[in-house]
């Protein structure tokens, strides 16, 4: 039986893992780095141009495996992933449209030794008309092995590379929007003992032109009790790229229970954004109780009009007829 072609994904997880404070990409087996400078080692290329210009640097791939490694070299764009607002790349196919339309590696295949390293030359050309502000990328370096498991049709290929933030000159303008924000609460059997797992999510979203750091906190307002009418939020994406939307969402154990509204504030380089929400949380059984109590009281007060009714009926048919004037007085 023939069986089906296998289908090659590209794996880049360096962009996606690493924390703010870019170090060399490296997998363990082997790793993309700009040359160290002559000051300072270099583990991302911080560029910074004016718009027409080209640029020209150098980097170094190394294998620490024991045998000859041979690997793709590629210049892509980096993007926030929607789910979770980690950085990743466009795979070697994708078309680019910024930084990885603008470089190109000096060579786009080598094979470098076992234990050891290889330096490429990297070159920027920055169009005339590129917007002022950050663009970030990365240099990639595929491996040329396809890894499949048994009775599996899907190949994989690895791939790491070093990072490329490149400022064009012009005009900064930071700015920012929180967009969408729901809070879901998940009421508790017994009152005031706070919810579990209630959900809040909202959407950040980078209007302006360069990086963002940003830093989130949420508040609640109105009348609830069972916790803290603030928190810090953790799921927040340590990079934004100009012009990227990440959906965060964040699982909130104890949450307090009541209604009023709630509040995202985001703080990033030097700029705030909100956005609110309004909620209401009560108790399953305080609610069944309210019920109870609201429809004992609607029955109450019918009753009482209607008695009220008719004790107004009799009072207006009750009375004694007035007696006829006796004749000859």
């Amino acid at each position: 039986m023939r069986r089906a072609p296998v289908v090659t994904a590209l794996l880049l997880g360096l962009l996606a893992l690493f924390p703010t404070q870019a170090r060399a990409a490296d997998n363990g087996e082997w790793s993309v780095k700009p040359a160290d400078s002559a000051i300072t080692p270099r583990a991302a290329f911080q560029l910074s141009t004016l718009p027409g210009a080209a640029l020209s640097d150098r980097a170094v791939v190394t294998n620490t495996t024991d045998g000859p490694l041979t690997f793709h070299l590629y210049v892509a764009d980096a993007y926030n992933t929607e789910r979770d607002g980690g950085l990743t790349v466009r795979g070697r196919d994708e078309a680019q449209h910024d930084v990885g339309a603008w470089g190109r590696p000096e060579r786009e295949v080598v094979t470098v030794a076992a234990h050891s390293s290889l330096t490429v030359g990297l070159t920027l050309t920055i169009p005339a008309d590129a917007p002022p502000g950050d663009h970030v990328g990365a240099l990639v370096a595929v491996d040329d092995r396809v890894s499949t498991g048994t009775g599996s049709y899907v190949g994989v290929q690895r791939g790491v590379g070093a990072r490329i933030y490149l400022r064009v000159v012009g005009a900064q303008r930071p700015a920012l929007a929180v967009e969408d924000v729901r809070f879901t609460p998940h009421n508790p059997r017994i009152p005031w003992t706070g919810s579990s797992g209630s959900t809040l999510s909202y959407t950040l979203h980078n209007t302006g032109n360069v990086k963002l750091d940003p830093r989130a906190s949420v508040r609640l307002d109105g009348v609830f009790v069972g916790g803290s009418a603030t928190r810090q939020l953790a799921n927040v994406p340590a990079e934004l790229l100009p012009g990227q939307k990440v959906d965060v969402t964040e699982h909130w154990s104890g949450a307090p229970t009541g209604w009023g509204d709630v509040t995202v504030t985001v703080d990033a380089n030097g700029i705030r954004a909100t956005g609110a929400d309004d909620f209401a949380s009560v108790p399953w059984v305080l609610a069944g109780a309210l019920a109870v109590s609201a429809a004992a009281l609607a029955v109450l007060l019918v009753g009482r009009r209607r008695r009220a009714a008719a004790r107004a009926a009799i009072g207006g048919t009750g009375g004694a007829a007035p007696s006829a004037a006796e004749p000859g007085h």
